[in-house]
């Protein structure tokens, strides 16, 4: 099995790359490697579908930021190497219609809703939605369905979407229902939209009042969210078809949900793994005890060792957070800190001058013992 290319790689794009730069090497991949213009080409066809599934990954923020971190394991669910060009196509129509339909009058034999398609209408596209939900790290945990009340642009009900009062239409006679105008221009003919019927090659007869012809009005949805456990601040989940609708029964757009993280009390999260910052008596750290510490979902209880140091590290494996793909659980890391008082009675101050006494109480570092840097340095790593 042949390995696959880094999606960077494919479309020559830095790994810093903006969204704007992703969809403009897009472009130029599919322009090149078109069927049209490579008919029975099996190299640019796989070189094709390749540039469609780097763009399939690297346009998501959050597929993206899975590949960045895991690469194609990440990813594994985005896979063109059996996809038929019109599955390629109904997914990234908007991308491809722009280049070959608008700037080639539909000659590459392709129709992507009205784009170049010469008589079919064009398909309208509701612009996407963006909704910030704040979770908290039990909810992270388990994963959530949480239901939200989202105003948006909605289907018309007085005329189901067709903008029209009684669904009755005439030829646009500007274009003779072709959707579409030639320009001649010396030796050159340009094929343009016709900017009387706006490509669809019919115009209403009589408005509807309701939606004065667009087929949407303002309007709000109940909708449930199904947020999968794992998700982190930053990340990005997309529910398609639940953004605005589009006009005239057009196509709506998705639904973008920004992932917010409340803070917890005493736990901190560090990628999968927790960390709790547990303090200790000196007598504790010196004669060993058992502690309980916070986790999600309860308490864990934890040995300390006798002899334990400030800054020791005690981790406890499957009481972090889920991996967002399934990669199992992290850990809860606890930083132990030996607390000093910072006030004295008389009794406890004489019971410290004796211990100073004691050889056993004079610190003695060994070359076995980490300085502050290296359990850092370890815990990281």
């Amino acid at each position: 099995m042949t390995e696959k290319r880094d999606y960077y790689e494919v479309l020559e794009i830095s790994r810093s790359a903006t969204t704007d730069e992703i969809k403009k090497a897009y472009r130029k991949k599919a322009l090149q490697y078109h069927p049209d213009r490579n008919p029975g080409d099996k190299e640019a066809e796989e070189k094709f579908k390749e540039a469609a599934e780097a763009y399939g990954v690297l346009s998501d923020s959050d597929k993206r930021a899975r590949y960045d971190r895991y690469g194609h394991a990440g990813v594994s669910g985005q896979d063109f190497s059996g996809a038929s060009f019109s599955d390629i196509f109904s997914q990234f129509g908007d991308i491809i219609g722009d280049l070959f339909g608008g700037s080639f009058g539909g000659g590459f034999g392709f129709n992507f809703g009205g784009f170049g398609g010469g008589s079919q209408r064009p398909v309208y596209r509701g612009s996407n939605l963006r909704l910030r939900v704040k979770l908290n790290l039990e909810e992270i945990s388990t994963g959530v369905k949480k239901k939200v009340k989202v105003n948006k642009y909605v289907t018309c009900s007085k005329c189901n979407g067709s903008g029209s009062e009684d669904g009755t239409f005439d030829t646009c006679r500007a274009c003779g229902g072709k959707g579409q105008r030639m320009m001649r221009t010396g030796f050159f003919t340009q094929v343009t939209t016709c900017s009387t019927c706006g490509g669809e090659g019919r115009v209403i007869k009589k408005k509807c009042p309701t939606c004065n012809g667009d087929g949407i009005v303002k309007g709000e949805e109940v909708i449930e969210l199904d947020i999968p456990a794992g998700v982190a601040e930053g990340m990005q989940l997309s529910v398609r078809g639940k953004g605005n609708a589009g006009a005239r029964n057009g196509i709506a757009g998705d639904l973008l949900i920004l992932i917010e993280e409340e803070k917890h009390p005493q736990l901190e999260r560090d990628g999968n793994n927790l960390i709790y910052n547990l303090f200790i008596s000196l007598p504790q750290a010196a004669l060993g005890c058992n502690a309980e510490v916070p986790c999600i979902g309860g308490t864990a209880n934890i040995k300390i060792q006798a002899g334990t140091q400030s800054g020791d590290i005690i981790r406890v494996k499957g009481k972090g957070l889920p991996d967002i793909n399934g990669y199992g659980k992290g850990e809860l890391i606890v930083n132990v800190n030996v607390w000093t008082p910072k006030k004295l009675t008389k009794d406890e101050e004489k019971l410290m001058k004796e211990l100073l006494e004691h050889e056993n109480f004079k610190p003695k570092p060994s070359a076995n013992d980490k300085s502050a840097f290296d359990k850092i340095r370890d815990f990281f790593s």
